[in-house]
């Protein structure tokens, strides 16, 4: 397969599955973006967070322009997961600039959950990081849980601290 090279790369970068998707098969939602703005204490704090990050239908229409993409699932624990989140953001960076040099020159890769590149996100400035900072996958309005088991990948919500917790990624490649 034309993807096995950039899959053995996220497994290398610490993802535990990683798996070609059809764009077809990645689900967005309204009421994800709902849950940026009335559950999570980021929002409207990071340029890669809601009400900044692109909306679920600008996604959804983003999504048509893509055949694949390559969805990554890396399991941390739970306490542990606001410092992985770095890890997987460079990731994901490093593997959408890799297929980009190699011809794919619509790559483009989304974390996991707000960024954490910066300690305070400048609202009133470009960002200081515009190579590795992309917003998440939920910011943009994917519906992170659906689009994960129809990769057949288990993903369940965390319930403790003591819980081990996935952060998914995607880079859309073609």
């Amino acid at each position: 397969m034309k993807y096995d090279r950039y899959l053995e790369r996220a497994i290398e970068s610490g993802a535990t599955h990683a798996a070609v998707v059809d764009t077809e098969k990645v689900v967005t939602a309204n009421w994800v973006r709902l849950k940026c703005q009335y559950g999570c204490s980021t929002y409207g704090t990071r340029l890669t967070c809601p009400p900044y990050s692109p909306a679920p239908d600008y996604t959804g229409r983003m999504l048509k322009e893509y055949e694949r993409g390559l969805l990554l699932l890396y399991r941390v624990e739970a306490k542990e997961e606001k410092k992985r989140r770095k890890a997987v953001r460079n990731a994901v960076a490093d593997l959408e600039r890799e297929m980009f040099l190699d011809g794919y020159y619509k790559a483009y890769g989304m974390g996991a959950g707000p960024c954490n590149l910066c300690r305070n996100c400048d609202l009133t400035a470009p960002c200081k990081h515009p190579d590795r900072a992309r917003p998440s996958m939920e910011a943009s309005g994917i519906d992170v849980y659906q689009t994960a088991r129809y990769a057949g990948f288990e993903m369940e919500v965390v319930r403790s601290w003591h819980d081990t917790c996935a952060l998914c990624a995607l880079v859309l490649i073609e």
